[in-house]
Order: structure tokens, then C-alpha cells, then sequence
């Protein structure tokens, strides 16, 4: 699977992702807003997360997918479209991204060819996502693309990264929000 953005391409994870998806995600600064990221993050648990993500494919309720740039083809961070329910139209999932790759607009344009990918491929027609209530850089990215705050799930995760129990705000984007935002 492959979905084009201006500068960066998602796609199916592949073995060789390993050393950049351990360079992303072993680091304190990026795996405490991740529920199911241990830290320090391993070359098993990446060798595991790939071996998982491959197994997935188009007809299932989940799709991870690695955030590569076009210019040198390094994967720089990795989304989800997740508990895909084509009968409501509905989806989950999340976003990450590398620490040194934050600040340029790549997690956006990530977030929003995602996005465009499910409502116009998938037929979907709400998004619903999250973000731990102290993660700021996730909140404004969601209200960049015109998610709206719905509410919020009190002690919802236990962070693997923090063993710590976090609040997540939960966030929703209708297609006609996203449409309207977006042009």
C-alpha cells in the first residue's frame, strides 16, 4: 500500500524500517505520548511491531503505516488508521513522529493525506483520534486540520513509556469539517 503526499509517502512497513523506526521511537520525548511504546524501545519490539504491521493488509480493521520522505526515502515517524468500521463509516488512529523531524509540517501533511485517504478510498466519514491532555504539539496539529475536542477519558492508558496512567482527549473530524478545513 502506498498513499502520496507532497513530501512524504505512506506506506506498509518493511523489514529494513527497523533502525529508523528504533531511532524514532527510543526516546523519552516521543514515546510518552504513545500508549503502547515501551522505553527504552528495542530492537525486539521493533522487530515485533514490523513483524505485526506486515501481517495486516487492506481488507483489515488496521493498517500501520510507516511516514517516509520522498527526498531520501527515510521513515521519519508511522500512522494508523485503526478499528476501521466501513458499516458507520467510522475510524481511529494515531500519529508520531521522529523528534528530529518535528517543526516542519510533516506530521500535519502526514495526518492530513490520512486523512483525505480515509474519506475519499476508504468511504469513511468520521475520524475520531486522541491526544494525551498535556500533549500540545498533538492538539494544535488535530485543530490545524479542523478536529474538534469531544471530550475526555480520565486515566484512560497506562503510558508503557512513563508507567504512568494518562487522561486522553478525545477528538473528532466529520469529512464535510475536513472538506471545508482543507480548502
Amino acid at each position: 500500500m502506498l498513499i502520496d503526499g507532497k513530501r512524504i509517502i505512506l506506506r506498509t512497513w518493511k523489514d529494513e524500517d527497523m533502525n529508523d523506526l528504533i531511532e524514532g521511537l527510543n526516546n523519552l520525548n516521543v514515546s510518552k505520548w504513545l500508549a503502547a511504546v515501551p522505553y527504552p524501545y528495542t530492537r525486539k519490539d521493533a522487530n515485533d511491531f514490523i513483524s505485526y504491521a506486515k501481517k495486516l493488509d487492506e481488507d483489515s480493521k488496521d493498517l500501520m503505516l510507516a511516514i517516509v520522505l520522498k527526498e531520501n526515502n527515510k521513515v521519519i515517524g508511522g500512522t494508523s488508521i485503526q478499528s476501521i468500521n466501513k458499516k458507520d463509516g467510522t475510524a481511529t488512529g494515531g500519529i508520531w513522529l521522529n523528534e528530529k523531524y518535528q517543526k516542519n509540517g510533516y506530521g500535519t501533511e502526514a495526518f492530513s493525506t490520512r486523512a483525505k485517504y480515509c474519506f475519499e478510498m476508504l468511504g469513511l466519514r468520521r475520524l475520531e483520534n486522541g491526544y494525551f491532555s498535556n500533549n500540545e504539539k498533538s492538539r494544535k496539529m488535530q485543530e490545524k486540520l479542523g478536529y474538534q475536542y469531544e471530550g475526555k477519558r480520565r486515566k484512560k492508558y497506562l503510558c508503557l513509556a512513563t508507567n504512568e496512567y494518562v487522561d486522553e482527549c478525545i477528538t473528532g473530524l466529520l469529512k464535510d469539517e475536513f472538506i471545508a478545513f482543507n480548502t
